[in-house]
């Protein structure tokens, strides 16, 4: 009986009941305590998920910043000219103007080609809008939502449009397709924002074209460029005009237009190892001995001629269709050390991207004729590519004179140019459009760096308008 009342006394002792309360009070204590914790975790976990998943999904958006929005022009600015593609043939022309259209706007193929067949057209040096065009559709970074747009493409070919016009009298018809364009385009949302400031167009012509002086209605060209509205656009062209802040040259179209880097890899291998047996060779036409350039390019011609046994001189004039194949005339530069590049109608020639093709150093009478002009696709020092004879050794140096100078560029020099030359390729051709696959290097060509410096040059305004 002691003992069950010794055992019932400790069961009811009140620091036994108050034990169990403070050890009943603690657990819930720290239940509350870890829940509080757990949910807090929870929180922690949930944000910082979702900010890793926003980062992941900015951090893997490869076309941040190179979207680009092309607007839907009505279809008489492009398509309807294509449509009408004889009124684009001059009477001169020796193949009509649709033929060139043909395969994305690089024109026939070319058949027993020079290498790779298959990537070898007769491209006509004023396609270069159609050509742009198409493989700004396949384009990686389109977008139609223009609030991402970092530029706004204009798909307006208006060197095409111009070629069409070009001889009727009335100035007012020439100019009237711009005004219309530029009409339509000022009604749309995305030029309301910065005026056209982030807007481009790409001319297949030279610029000159398209700045036709007010004050005489009468004299060659369109008022395109001269417009208020072109003043906020960047213009791309085949030759800027100096003076201008807004216009941009890139690279005429050559024949190459390749579907892959291997393509180009082995195009540069083999002109690599070309066996060129020709000094110096010029392929061209005469001109008009009453100009500056066509003194020059009389002169040069003078000058090959006289150094028949080491430069070979290929005659381009309409008449005697020496020029008209684009074997011969890759054929010709393949073996050339040297491309002569004297002035023509204008300062750039077509012939310049042909001869870097080809792996031969251009050489250049006016320094406006390349590296002033392509500055986002050449390199800046000339010197590196190319030589340069001043137009005063022409006149004053002898008929030899060009010979002398060449032969007189020692050997380590020579295939060091060559060597920069060809390097240049893939960034002087337009390459086919469908050429971006998966899981393979992709080169960039011309139209690759243009889109870049477009980008950036946008970029560089919108940064002076914040400021």
């Amino acid at each position: 009986m002691k003992n069950n009342n010794s055992s019932s006394a400790i069961k009811n002792h009140p620091c036994k009941k108050k034990t169990t309360l403070l050890l009943l009070f603690s657990l819930l204590t720290t239940s509350l305590l870890l829940l509080r914790l757990s949910q807090n975790k929870i929180i922690l976990i949930t944000t910082t998920t979702t900010t890793s998943d926003s980062d992941h999904h900015h951090r893997h958006d490869s076309c941040l910043g190179r979207y680009i929005y092309i607007h839907n022009l009505p279809s008489r600015f492009n398509t309807d000219i294509l449509q009408d593609c004889e009124s684009i043939s001059r009477p001169k022309d020796k193949i009509s103007m649709c033929k060139y259209l043909d395969n994305s706007g690089f024109g026939p193929r070319i058949g027993d080609a020079v290498s790779i067949a298959s990537s070898w057209y007769a491209t006509n040096q004023f396609m270069l809008e159609v050509i742009f065009h198409e493989k700004m559709k396949r384009y990686e970074c389109l977008t139609r939502n223009s609030s991402l747009a970092s530029a706004f493409y204009i798909p307006y070919y208006a060197g095409l449009d111009f070629r069409r016009r070009l001889r009727r009298r009335n100035v007012a018809e020439r100019d009237a397709a711009g005004k219309e364009m530029f009409k339509w385009l000022k009604k749309q949302p995305q030029w309301k924002g910065l005026s056209g400031k982030d807007h481009f167009l790409v001319i297949g012509r030279i610029s000159r074209d398209f700045r036709r002086n007010p004050d005489n209605n009468s004299l060659w060209g369109t008022n395109l460029m001269l417009l208020p509205e072109s003043q906020n656009l960047t213009f791309l062209t085949i030759e800027r005009s100096p003076t201008s802040h807004n216009e941009f040259a890139i690279p005429y179209p050559t024949y190459f237009h390749p579907t892959s880097t291997v393509e180009i890899r082995q195009w540069q291998d083999k002109i690599k190892l070309t066996n060129r047996t020709i000094l110096f060779s010029f392929a061209g036409a005469q001109r008009p001995s009453r100009s500056q350039n066509g003194l020059v390019r009389s002169q040069v011609i003078q000058q090959c001629k006289s150094s028949s046994e080491t430069c070979t001189f290929l005659d381009c004039d309409v008449k005697t269709n020496g020029c008209d194949d684009p074997m011969s005339l890759m054929k010709l530069f393949e073996s050339s050390v040297f491309c002569l590049q004297p002035p023509g109608d204008s300062l750039t020639r077509r012939s310049v991207f042909d001869s870097i093709l080809a792996g031969c150093i251009p050489v250049f009478f006016n320094q406006g004729s390349a590296h002033k002009q392509y500055v986002w696709h050449l390199p800046n020092n000339d010197g590196e590519y190319s030589v340069y004879i001043p137009v005063k050794e022409l006149r004053t140096g002898g008929k030899s004179r060009v010979e002398e100078i060449l032969r007189g560029i020692p050997n380590e020099k020579v295939v060091g140019l060559r060597e920069n030359v060809i390097r240049l390729v893939p960034k002087i051709v337009y390459t086919k459009p469908n050429r971006y696959k998966p899981d393979e290097e992709t080169l960039e060509d011309a139209f690759d760096v243009a889109v870049e410096g477009v980008i950036k040059r946008i970029e560089e305004k919108k940064r002076e308008i914040q400021e």
